[in-house]
């Protein structure tokens, strides 16, 4: 390990990111909770108006609360939402932040429980399990709202009737150590050459939804005898989504799979994110929400208007906004207008949970057992309360 350390890159890698059972017994509760049948919160016709008030209007109301706000944000390290929340706390310092970052597929199971328990925690919740969200309004436990910029988010980013919107763009790829200059991998394909053996690391496919689906389309576009291949590469796989990151700043290897990044600039020193075109990665929408039972509403309406304003998204850490009204940065197209980013196929896949289970066990058989604690740690039930 070198002195480059993990606590440096996530500092400015992963907290720029941030700058971004229980089935019956669960829907039970979630319509108890909204004083009726788990859809009364969505009847057909029923309209909910973009908001209005500014930001200073909102951090009133907010503060009138009682200045308190919970949020469970998907991550890999406790202190990957650091940046965020300074942010949010420099323009609002009477709000008193609680961001808990954890594994998203351990969040929305730990708030199925709390629902069903009559413990929740958070108001809002930001995960990239995209497919619960879905599931949660059809049970009615999130509060439709509509935030200022709502008209103006790429469609795929909201839900029309305001159970959730995106409120940031996140992208997978490939990556490499920039010194390698044109003796660098040109396209995922050349990472199965033997060239690269022992010097790849990767997060875990079948940990992690996200790099799952990246490793699909890597095979779907190279073939199984590719995913073979690369098995056979010695590559050094690690739990979060920020090891290939730290991996390859840090010399310890020279190409790294599955880790966010920019095409603007490199996410940390020396660190190349690759897209290239006619070869496949992987964007999607981080979806936020407020709970219907959130005890801090007001708050949580602050922070998605704080989220979506022109001013937030426009100093996007890839350069990508969820608005159409935002201009990419370094000359970007919006993330839509790239079809090799698979933004309309993340959705699908994850809302397919047998498919994900197929992919995930057979990634397994191809490079073994899942290894290492979780990364943000073991948080149990109820953390942030």
């Amino acid at each position: 390990m070198t002195s480059f350390s993990r606590r440096r890159i996530i500092g400015g890698a992963g907290a720029a990111l941030g700058a971004t059972a229980l089935g019956a017994s669960i829907t039970g509760s979630a319509a108890a909770a909204t004083g009726g049948t788990a859809n009364s919160a969505f009847r057909p016709g029923s309209h909910v108006r973009e908001e209005k008030k500014s930001l200073d209007e909102l951090y009133a109301d907010a503060r009138r609360e009682g200045g308190e706000l919970v949020i469970y944000a998907g991550g890999d390290l406790p202190d990957q939402q650091d940046a965020t929340k300074q942010a949010f706390v420099s323009q609002f310092p009477d709000i008193k932040l609680t961001m808990v970052v954890d594994y998203s597929k351990y969040h929305d199971v730990r708030i199925d429980n709390q629902l069903a328990t009559d413990t929740l925690v958070p108001d809002v919740v930001q995960l990239q399990t995209v497919q619960d969200f879905a599931r949660w309004k059809a049970m009615g436990v999130l509060q439709r709202y509509r935030p200022a910029g709502f008209s103006a988010l790429y469609p795929q980013f909201r839900d029309p009737d305001g159970a959730w919107v995106s409120i940031a763009v996140f992208a997978f790829s490939y990556m490499y150590d920039q010194t390698l200059g044109s003796d660098a991998p040109a396209t995922p394909r050349a990472l199965a050459d033997p060239r690269w053996k022992g010097a790849i690391s990767s997060t875990y496919p079948h940990d992690d939804d996200a790099v799952l689906y990246l490793y699909k389309l890597y095979t779907e576009a190279y073939g199984w005898d590719w995913v073979r291949r690369l098995a056979a590469q010695n590559v050094e796989f690690g739990r979060g989504s920020f090891t290939p990151i730290v991996s390859v700043a840090g010399k310890q290897k020279l190409v790294g799979i599955g880790g966010a990044g920019s095409l603007t600039g490199p996410i940390a020193p020396s660190v190349k994110w690759a897209a290239p075109n006619g070869h496949p990665f992987m964007a999607w929408g981080q979806r936020a929400a407020i709970l219907a039972r959130a005890k801090h509403p007001a708050a949580a309406k602050l922070y998605l208007n704080w989220q979506l304003s022109r001013a937030v998204q426009e100093q996007s850490f890839d350069g990508w906004s969820v608005r159409t009204d935002v201009t990419p940065a370094g000359g970007l197209k919006p993330i839509w207008e790239y079809p090799n980013a698979h933004l309309d196929g993340f959705p699908r896949f994850m809302a397919d949970r047998a498919e994900v289970e197929r992919w995930k066990q057979t990634f397994a058989l191809y490079f073994g057992e899942v290894q290492g604690a979780p990364t943000p740690g073991s948080l149990g039930l109820h953390p942030g309360q």
